[in-house]
């Protein structure tokens, strides 16, 4: 016993020994600063992961910098005296971690109060060190192995070339080596998984999932499309929904039955068949003659956001029809990164055919035509249409919620905005084309008059999927500048790759953020939004504000569930 004793103290010595003294000064730094609040709230795992992320980067650059010095060929401490260093170096750390993991529930709690929740009585310092521990040995080791091959290399290299030739090639050699690796084994087989896990998962058809028997539905036996081919997402969307007596019931007027189209990716091989499938349904329905059309680009599996589309059909007393198409079974972020453009070709060849037979109609006699998207689906809907297209005839308007941060349109937008407004919520010129709204509204007043096609984006400070941006690496993004967004922590601070870490981390997290919040749209800011792209008129305001709180009561049920 004794033995074993000695050999784990010599072990733990020489790991000791064998870090790097700047990489610890620069993994403690960013360890401390990923402790700092971002957009969304973060549990004791989540913040573990992040900060043990944070840390094993923050000593690969700490390594850097010592390869740099002694590249240089400057001076280097050895012996007693880096021992003693490296002591000095490892209370001062200690103390820093101290100070920081102490203000660790401050700052969670400053995230919760912005979104309206109760603060935490403890953000965990010791679990998160833990979990923290767990990331960030494998990922040091993951390193240590990268510079193992880089040496191995490199030594070999030196037979034939001078020594600085011989570490590039080693690097690079390694850099190939383990991308190679990395994207040809692991990437790969994971994907194949994850993509062959989301499609049994879209095939599985619940028992109470029951194909309508009115013919008018699609998935019906009168309909163009098969209801097992309609996929999970769209057997929700098309079973889902406010019926012409739920309308009724709550506006006290007569009310119609909203038409809902999809098409899932089973019913046709190609996103131009599936395209024309989804016209040719739209006519059996009837849906060219009611008052509204919505294209509808829904997110990386299919889903449409019910909070985005119901409130449209109770304030257009169900006078609405809207269709929608899948192009992946994955979600938004897995489906952006294997296929980006699948998703905007399957939008672009869904609108281009309702749009084409849309304009052979008279003007007087066809619905108002709208496009909208939240997420993912937000980004193909932009790309979906031209402007300078759409200019002979143009459609009536978009609601884009959300938008991801690469969304040409909305970056254009938001990087023309006016000088006196704010990057989370712009105002663009005079407004009469695009509009940005929150949770408050927009910047315009209300009687501010609109061109022939009404655009507004709605999004939320505190969404990291809008405002992550790859800039945030070096540079402070601007919408931290004063004023901020009303729904992010004033504590909230910059600090070079860590708070881009950070907010790579918020962006799958934003899902789970309060109703209101982060990527959680909000029924009754859906409602707000609407009424700008409609232009709907005879609802009064005490009408809209019943609206919004049957929509809340039905959030805060869900929540409860």
């Amino acid at each position: 016993m004794v033995g074993v004793k000695r050999r784990t103290v010599l072990r733990a010595v020489e790991l000791w020994h064998s870090l790097s003294a700047s990489g610890l000064v620069f993994a403690t730094l960013f360890f401390a600063t990923s402790l700092t609040p971002s957009l969304i709230p973060r549990t004791y795992v989540t913040q573990g992961a992040l900060s043990g992320l944070s840390a094993s980067v923050g000593y690969g650059v700490g390594v850097f910098f010592r390869w740099l010095w002694r590249y240089l060929e400057l001076p280097v401490a050895h012996g007693s005296r880096l021992t003693r260093i490296k002591a000095a170096l490892a209370a001062c750390c200690a103390i820093v971690l101290a100070a920081f993991l102490w203000k660790t529930t401050d700052w969670q709690n400053s995230v919760l109060k912005v979104m309206q929740q109760a603060p935490v009585k403890s953000a965990y310092p010791l679990r998160v060190c833990l979990v923290a521990a767990l990331t960030f040995l494998p990922l040091v080791a993951l390193g240590h192995g990268f510079g193992l091959v880089v040496r191995v290399v490199a030594t070999w290299t030196r037979r034939f070339v001078p020594r600085r030739v011989a570490n590039v090639v080693g690097a690079a050699v390694a850099l190939v080596l383990f991308w190679s690796i990395a994207n040809g084994v692991v990437f790969r087989v994971a994907l194949h998984m994850i993509d062959a896990s989301f499609q049994k998962a879209d095939e599985l058809i619940p028992p109470e999932s029951v194909a309508p028997d009115v013919p008018t539905k699609t998935g019906s036996t009168a309909s163009l499309i098969a209801w097992h081919k309609l996929g999970r997402r769209g057997r929700d969307f098309i079973s889902s929904g406010p019926s012409a007596a739920r309308i009724g019931a709550l506006t006290g007027n007569a009310a119609m039955e909203p038409i809902r189209v999809y098409v899932g990716l089973p019913a046709a091989e190609t996103p131009g068949e599936r395209a024309r499938l989804a016209l040719e349904e739209l006519k059996r329905v009837g849906a060219f003659g009611r008052a509204a059309l919505v294209v509808i680009t829904p997110t990386g599996t299919g889903w449409v956001d019910p909070a985005g589309i119901d409130p449209l059909e109770y304030l257009l007393h169900g006078d609405v029809a809207s269709v929608a198409q899948q192009y992946s079974y994955l979600s938004s972020p897995l489906s952006l990164l294997v296929e980006p453009d699948y998703g905007a070709d399957a939008a672009r060849a869904l609108f281009g055919e309702v749009y084409r037979y849309w304009t052979t109609l008279p003007k007087d006699r066809r619905p108002k035509l709208y496009l909208h998207g939240l997420s993912l689906g937000a980004k193909n809907s932009e790309r979906s249409m031209e402007l300078y297209d759409l200019l002979g005839d143009p459609i009536q308007g978009a609601l884009w919620s959300g938008p991801p941060f690469s969304s040409r349109l909305w970056r254009s937008l938001t990087e023309e905005r006016n000088p006196d407004s704010p990057p989370w919520l712009p105002r663009v010129r005079n407004g009469s084309f695009a509009r940005f709204m929150n949770q408050g509204g927009g910047r315009f007043p209300s009687n501010t008059p609109w061109g022939p096609t009404r655009i507004v984006y709605l999004q939320y400070a505190s969404d990291p999927i809008v405002f992550f941006d790859f800039r945030d690496f070096y540079r402070p993004p601007a919408w931290l500048s004063e004023p901020r967004g009303p729904d992010v922590s004033h504590d909230l601070r910059w600090y070079p790759v860590v708070t881009a870490l950070q907010l790579g981390v918020d962006a799958p997290l934003s899902m789970q953020a309060p109703v209101g919040y982060g990527h959680v749209y909000a029924a009754q800011h859906y409602i707000d939004a609407w009424l700008e792209v409609t232009g709907v008129s005879d609802w009064s305001p005490a009408d809209i504000a019943r609206l919004k709180r049957e929509f809340d009561k039905r959030a805060a049920a869900v929540d409860g569930d």
